[in-house]
């Protein structure tokens, strides 16, 4: 039996990107554009897609530093002149650990707006920037 390097196969692969690497994020984003979770001075937002689903079948919980976000819609119509082949559905579900220390004691804002759930939560006030002031000696 002989042995077989893999060598000039997995060069012939180019290198695989490494999580940390620019190109990976880039890649990951592209292939799941979904979901935009960004941090602004006094807020973490997470936006995701929720197209075709109305508010009222919209499920959205935080618990313990984790948002899910479910949604499904199922569109039946019952028309006797009509035969139906298929059936129109929408369904959803994102389970996002949300980063960075967020206040307690503030409610996150959940709204839905043009097929968009927006939930934003406040950042506690240990980590926000503070204005240092500078005297002379």
């Amino acid at each position: 039996m002989s042995i077989t390097s893999l060598t000039p196969v997995l060069s012939s692969l180019g290198r695989w990107p490494s999580f940390w690497d620019d190109d990976f994020s880039s890649l990951m984003t592209t292939a799941s554009n979904n979901l935009d979770i960004y941090e602004t001075e006094k807020e973490v937002v997470v936006k995701a897609n929720v197209a075709g689903v109305p508010s009222d079948k919209i499920d959205v919980t935080f618990e313990k530093g984790v948002l899910w976000i479910k949604a499904d819609q199922v569109k039946e119509e019952d028309d006797e002149k009509k035969k139906h082949y298929s059936r129109s559905s929408w369904s959803y579900s994102y389970k996002i650990a949300v980063p960075g220390r967020l206040d307690p004691n503030a409610e996150p804002d959940a709204a839905v707006e043009n097929g968009v759930m927006t939930v934003t939560f406040k950042k506690a006030e240990e980590v926000l920037p503070k204005k240092l002031n500078v005297r002379t000696k």
